[in-house]
């Protein structure tokens, strides 16, 4: 019994940790025009064309946001970048990302984005990406900052919350923000899923490495 207390009691002071930093952190929203605020690259070619592009897109506070699909995959950075070719993570599906970015702010400096994946799963009878079978991830990134002190953040997969598995799956993705994606160093730490994870969650290429 004595050790049920203490697990509570660690847990309870836990929650009122993360409920202080919450406090601090808050959450400012952009979204993604491809038409009106993003910046296309020339195509190198018809095939490059085809399948695909990149583009330097307008985030929060005019942060550039880095975007990129090739062959039905799509790539995305935040922050300002010296490589904007050096595109982190994605997914071994088909995929697509919501136009909508979370940003996380601690006294007006974001520090970590959220972002919807759509996972276009394969039918396991059809062999095509079906409705039943689209996933829906909640990506928590790094905002790169090449003037952070001596090691200059870049911008990376944090970590992953199913969002079909997972009830509260926007509280846990801000929760993963400000405890994980804040301190995050790309290269050195691996980012997770966090929660549940169901079937549907796709294959992130971070997790592979």
């Amino acid at each position: 019994m004595r050790n049920v207390v203490t697990a509570l009691a660690l847990a309870f002071l836990i929650y009122l940790a993360y409920t202080d930093f919450a406090e601090s952190a808050e959450s400012q929203y952009s979204k993604i025009d491809f038409d009106k605020s993003c910046v296309w690259k020339s195509p190198q070619s018809e095939i490059n064309e085809q399948m695909g592009g990149e583009a330097i897109c307008t985030g929060f506070r005019g942060i550039p946001v880095y975007f990129a699909e090739d062959d039905l995959r799509q790539f995305v950075s935040f922050g300002p970048v010296m490589d904007d070719a050096a595109f982190p993570g994605g997914f071994a599906q088909f995929n697509t990302v919501n136009t909508t970015i979370e940003w996380r702010l601690d006294e007006g400096k974001p520090f970590a984005t959220i972002l919807r994946w759509f996972i276009e799963n394969l039918d396991p009878v059809s062999g095509n990406p079906t409705p039943a079978y689209k996933g829906e991830v909640l990506v928590i990134s790094t905002v790169s900052d090449p003037f952070d002190g001596l090691v200059k953040r870049v911008s990376c997969a944090a970590g992953y919350v199913d969002a079909l598995a997972n009830k509260n799956a926007n509280e846990l993705a801000r929760m993963v923000a400000d405890e994980i994606a804040r301190g995050f160093v790309c290269g050195r730490d691996r980012p997770v899923f966090h929660g549940t994870r169901g079937k549907l969650s796709g294959d992130p290429y971070d997790l592979a490495q």
